[in-house]
């Protein structure tokens, strides 16, 4: 009997809990990488395609260096931080109400369907119109980009919370505001960060963008010099740079997501 006291179970819906394996995706990335290296060196890839990656990871060295990689990096930086989190601190917000209130749903969501097909690069010239040609234009075109796919995850997660949570706590007495901040906005949580992924992919894009049109540094600015030069490796350099912000922002959320979603393990 105490044997059987003693025995531990398994939990069974442990089987789709994702687990981390770090070193797999730095395998991935170092395969790829002693592909392109072997295969620039062999000739099987043209140098005039791609550049070797030691030939980039020397100009990387040297852009350090030189001191002009912080140069761009934090022009860069500033237009994204403030452009990306008033677009998406604006976006989670009316996406919240939108799924709150008839109401704003009922007069939001047409105008949110209108304006998010739009390609916002092709927005640009009237942002330079409107905004200027300096801070503002970029800060507004990354902020409307990121605002309108998290208009759309954040209403699209709160109405997939579980309805029969809010009516259990309603069987309870909870107050309106008791159920939406216990109840909806930790269930609507996971798609919230879900779309800020997709967000912040697209306000990276768009910082490329706007620094292409009149801007002296930043990342965007360093490429389209690179490109009009032709030099392939300043160029895979900055498309580099744009990848590892890519992949801390994507770590910065999981860092969220380990922080705010611990309840669903």
């Amino acid at each position: 009997m105490s044997e059987a006291q003693g025995k531990s179970v398994a939990f069974r819906g442990g089987g789709f809990a994702p687990k981390a394996h770090r070193w797999v995706s730095v395998m991935v990335f170092v395969v790829l990488i002693a592909l392109a290296e072997w295969g620039t060196r062999s000739g099987w890839i043209s140098a005039l395609t791609l550049p070797k990656p030691s030939d980039v990871l020397t100009t990387f060295q040297e852009l350090y260096s030189s001191g002009l990689l912080f140069g761009h990096l934090m022009p860069s930086l500033s237009r994204l931080i403030i452009g990306a989190f008033i677009g998406a601190s604006v976006g989670i917000s009316v996406g919240v109400l939108i799924g709150l209130f008839s109401y704003i749903r009922s007069g939001l969501v047409p105008l949110v369907a209108a304006i998010f097909p739009i390609p916002k690069i092709a927005l640009l010239p009237l942002f330079v119109i409107w905004f200027g040609i300096g801070e503002g234009s970029k800060y507004a075109l990354i902020a409307f980009g990121t605002f309108t796919p998290t208009v759309v995850a954040t209403y699209g997660a709160v109405d997939n919370v579980d309805r029969t949570l809010i009516r259990m706590g309603q069987s309870f007495g909870l107050s309106w505001w008791s159920i939406v901040r216990k109840i909806v906005l930790p269930g609507a949580m996971p798609g919230i960060l879900s779309g800020l992924r997709i967000s912040l992919a697209i306000a990276i894009i768009l910082l490329v963008a706007a620094e292409m049109l009149g801007a002296e540094y930043g990342i965007g600015a360093y490429i389209l010099e690179a490109g009009s030069l032709y030099d392939l490796e300043r160029l895979f350099v900055g498309v580099f740079i744009l990848s590892l912000l890519g992949v801390i922002m994507s770590a910065c959320i999981s860092l969220i997501e380990r922080k705010l979603l611990g309840w669903r393990v």
